[in-house]
């Protein structure tokens, strides 16, 4: 059985449309009804339906922009309108947010129940085609796995990335070199409620499912895990991406009754740097709890860039051939070539610190490849390894040592993520203070503006504050708005488009919900007071 909200602002039409359907026989359950975009956004967030039945033109906010801030924070639920307007822009509008059924009004019950049952088929449809068991092209993994896995390193430069580029046509991955794409990858994880990984190949089916609705991309199933190389435009990425993501993590928790895990990387401008953006996703994963559902961008738990592994990898590689073949003026040539790029790139002491563990680890394992005893023992008092590689002292030790290394590398981690999701609370929250009279402000904006994801903030303020981001904001508005009723002489137009209201009705409904009283009430019963 299917949830639904019906909005409507004609009470009269909502209670019919409400009584007289048979919506049970028609495969839905109503679960809430709203008279204004407000409200029916609010019960989307809130009661998370299956569909979304609401006229096109609604009170405060228009369906067509209802429409769009469901996707926002509901993409997964199913939204059709019932319209009095014959007019080909409106159906227009309509397309982009994937509305799946668009009425006329006036409408009998029985046509509209009739087209209830065509909904129902198709929302089936969709939750079928997502469960669906169906093997990924093995054609296109070739060129696949070891892009995002293993990286090219056979070319570089321009003509490596056109190496590329011809390859991904010839796996059908691209079609042509005349594009303007850019490149992430997200990974997708699937666990049941005890946290047991039950990621299948045949989810690859289900997330591609969701994903065609958005963008470009390719997908596999690769050691218990969905991997899926994203391709769009710039401004396909920044309207579409977290809304897929989110798309996904709801079918799961919807259709299959699973906890989902997502990791994504960077956007990354080229095919060469798919690598990069593959072990990102990977570490933005790494995030989520076994338990829990959730999108983690590496963006947003790592602010700074990462290292970059190719570069790393490279590194490591031609020291590894000096150290074992080179003049010793060569090596010393090559290291001060490379300290010296780095301080010219100013490569922070961090990055310097991890590429000197890898070189050491590197340089660490040819020793003892092709050294004896006595050479090994000789090479451990070194002081630089000693400080940072070897320690004396037993096993049980060197475990604890590192055992607390690790718990402390942690609790490390988990304080500073603690940090900085307060820190980023606060900044939300100061925005919201300084710029709550801007109409346009809302939660992608704000999002936009802190460098984070419109889902990492949205769960971040819930978390943080346990209100949504809507509520703080008309909290902020209405307190404001309370302020300048009771100490000036501002018109109640004026203190509505102060307090970020275009509207003075929106205004005065939003004001009465959240103080029980309209503004004309409260500064009457101000000025009553004063009298007295």
């Amino acid at each position: 059985m299917y949830t639904v909200v019906v909005a409507d602002d004609e009470e009269e039409l909502r209670r019919a449309i409400v009584r007289r359907i048979d919506w049970e026989s028609a495969g839905f359950r109503v679960v809430g009804e709203a008279e204004n975009g407000v409200e029916a956004l609010e019960l989307v967030e809130k009661m998370e339906p299956d569909l979304l039945l609401t006229d096109i033109k609604m009170p405060f906010i228009s369906g067509i922009e209802l429409a769009r801030q469901v996707r926002e924070i509901r993409p997964a639920t199913q939204i059709a309108f019932l319209s009095g307007f014959d007019e080909f822009s409106y159906a227009q509008q309509a397309i982009q947010y994937n509305i799946i059924s668009y009425m006329l009004k006036p409408i009998s019950v029985a046509d509209l129940t009739k087209e209830l049952v065509v909904i129902k088929g198709k929302i089936d449809n969709l939750f079928q085609e997502f469960r669906d068991k169906q093997q990924i092209q093995m054609d296109k993994s070739s060129f696949l796995m070891p892009l995002l896995m293993d990286g090219y390193q056979a070319e570089d430069g321009e003509e490596g990335e056109k190496f590329l580029v011809r390859s991904a046509i010839e796996s059908g991955v691209l079609r042509d070199h005349h594009n303007d794409f850019r490149y992430a990858v997200m990974i997708t994880s699937i666990r049941d409620g005890n946290g047991k990984n039950c990621t299948a190949q045949e989810h690859v089916h289900s997330v591609d499912s969701i994903l065609k609705k958005y963008v470009k991309h390719e997908s596999f199933y690769w050691n218990g895990r969905v991997i899926s190389l994203l391709i769009a435009t710039p401004s396909a990425f920044d309207k579409y991406l977290h809304i897929l993501v989110g798309d996904v993590v709801q079918s799961t928790e919807r259709i299959m009754e699973l906890n989902c895990s997502i990791g994504v990387s960077r956007i990354m401008n080229r095919l060469s740097e798919c690598h990069d953006a593959y072990i990102e996703a990977l570490n933005a994963l790494s995030y989520s709890g076994r338990a829990d559902s959730g999108v983690h961008y590496i963006a947003d738990e790592e602010h700074v860039e990462g290292i970059n592994a190719q570069e790393i990898m490279n590194i490591v590689t031609e020291v590894e051939t000096l150290v074992r073949g080179s003049q010793a003026g060569e090596l010393e040539e090559y290291l001060e070539e490379l300290f010296e790029r780095m301080r010219g790139m100013k490569v922070s002491r961090a990055k310097a610190n991890y590429l000197m563990v890898q070189l050491l680890a590197s340089i660490c394992k040819i020793i003892y490849a092709v050294g004896d005893g006595e050479e090994i023992e000789r090479m451990q008092k070194n002081t630089l390894l000693q400080s940072i590689v070897f320690q004396d002292g037993s096993f049980r030790e060197m475990q604890g040592r590192l055992t607390e290394f690790c718990l402390s590398a942690r609790e490390m981690i988990g304080s500073q993520r603690k940090k900085s999701s307060r820190v980023l609370c606060d900044r939300t929250l100061q925005i919201i203070e300084t710029e709550y009279g801007n109409g346009d402000i809302s939660l992608v904006s704000v999002s936009n503006e802190i460098g984070v994801s419109p889902n990492y903030l949205s769960a971040l303020i819930k978390k943080e504050t346990g209100k949504t981001f809507i509520d703080l904001l008309s909290g902020k508005r209405i307190e404001a708005a309370k302020e300048l009723l009771m100490c000036t002489s501002m018109k109640i137009k004026e203190i509505s488009e102060k307090c970020g209201y275009s509207d003075q009705h929106y205004f005065s409904y939003c004001f009465k919900k959240y103080s029980g009283v309209s503004p004309n009430a409260l500064r009457r019963q101000m000025h009553a007071e004063e009298r007295e």
